[in-house]
């Protein structure tokens, strides 16, 4: 994207500090400057339809150098899941990323499609209500009352969309929609043709064609793929992180694009109060202290990474407006509360155990979070 259609909608990077207009902007608004660059920088042979070669992409995700310009990572973890999610797009077959909520798998569907297409905004949101039109197409039925089936009273969904122009399109939370409504993704992925019986016609799809979906693994049994489907995605499960090193990482950046994003008036929690929320996140999530020592019940939420920036930005918020504008213990114990506490009887039990047991043993640099979280869940 040009600077001058990022300044058109009024949304610049917040790697240069400007503010955004946008609530949300899209990844190739937010990265146009690394996005750029990139592709100015490119030497190797690009795919039908790619603005950018695959080692151009990867480096736009993973992170390195273009030129002399640090090239920032937006998605940290195996570099090697995502060479193959890269491959996979270059070839005919579609993308299926799987997982664990919070384990970026929309984050890295957008930023792929945003450095491949220089578009991420192609996107069907998966839900129990999600129809078949929405995948393929709908009518305008004022004009079609008036006129009868035209060209003109064609309402296009964003794969039909993405299908005309050879890019890439995206679709949230796949197994969140019926059977019958996956299913009508069988004969576009199969054929690559779209068709159109209204209008005797048949749309074909442009080199450069792919399709990105997302699975969340908690969502099984609601509407699992059927196997023919399966068959026409290549599957990668996008993993936990690893360590708490890298989750304390992938934290700590996401929360400091939030605070620019958002204009939070409050600094950035410090790296102690980042190591405390995402160290009772892993633990409470794998049911163990960190030192295997002490085994812990799990409560019924997920508590995932995207949880933990959640709490942390929550906090931000608190301080910022209620408070010295410095995250304080106060401020993340309410936070804390809400993402452990989803179910009341069972998870209220499960965080006072953990509190008394585990935090109100860890010595005086966890007192105040203890205090503040005893008191919000008394």
């Amino acid at each position: 994207m040009t600077k001058k259609k990022a300044d058109e909608i009024a949304v610049t990077t917040p790697l240069n500090g400007a503010v955004s207009q946008m609530l949300r902007a899209p990844a190739e608004v937010l990265y146009a400057d690394e996005i750029e660059l990139l592709i100015k920088e490119d030497k190797y042979e690009r795919p039908p339809g790619w603005r950018m070669s695959p080692r151009a992409v990867l480096t736009y995700v993973c992170g390195g150098k273009a030129a002399s310009k640090e090239i920032t990572p937006k998605y940290i973890g195996y570099p090697r899941l995502v060479e193959i999610a890269i491959s996979t797009l270059v070839t005919d077959r579609a993308l299926l990323l799987i997982g664990e909520p919070g384990t970026a798998k929309s984050w890295l569907s957008e930023h792929l499609a945003a450095a491949i297409n220089g578009d991420s905004t192609k996107v069907v949101q998966g839900t129990a209500g999600t129809t078949e039109e929405q995948i393929r197409y709908s009518w305008n039925y004022a004009m079609l009352i008036a006129r009868g089936p035209s060209h003109d009273a064609l309402i296009k969904s964003p794969i039909f969309r993405a299908m005309e122009s050879g890019s890439l399109a995206r679709f949230e939370e796949i197994t969140r929609c019926a059977a019958e409504v996956q299913d009508a993704l069988i004969s576009l992925l199969s054929e690559k043709r779209l068709s159109v019986p209204e209008l005797l016609t048949e749309v074909p799809a442009v080199k450069g064609f792919s399709l990105i979906a997302t699975a969340n693994t908690r969502d099984r049994g609601v509407n699992d793929m059927s196997a023919a489907l399966k068959r026409r995605f290549n599957m990668i499960v996008l993993p936990t992180p690893a360590t708490l090193e890298a989750e304390i990482q992938i934290v700590r950046k996401r929360v400091g694009e939030l605070a620019v994003n958002l204009e939070l008036r409050a600094k950035v929690p410090t790296d102690d109060a980042v190591e405390q929320v995402v160290t009772v996140f892993r633990e409470l999530r794998t049911g163990q202290t960190l030192d295997g020592k002490n085994k812990l019940k799990v409560p019924s939420g997920v508590l995932s990474t995207a949880e933990a920036i959640s709490v942390l930005a929550s906090g931000m918020a608190l301080a910022g407006n209620f408070g010295n504008g410095e995250v304080s213990a106060l401020d993340l114990a309410a936070g804390l509360q809400g993402a452990v506490v989803k179910d009341e009887e069972k998870d209220k039990v499960v965080w006072q155990e953990y509190l008394s047991n585990v935090m109100k043993k860890r010595g005086a640099e966890w007192r105040p979070l203890f205090t503040a979280c005893s008191e919000h869940n008394g």
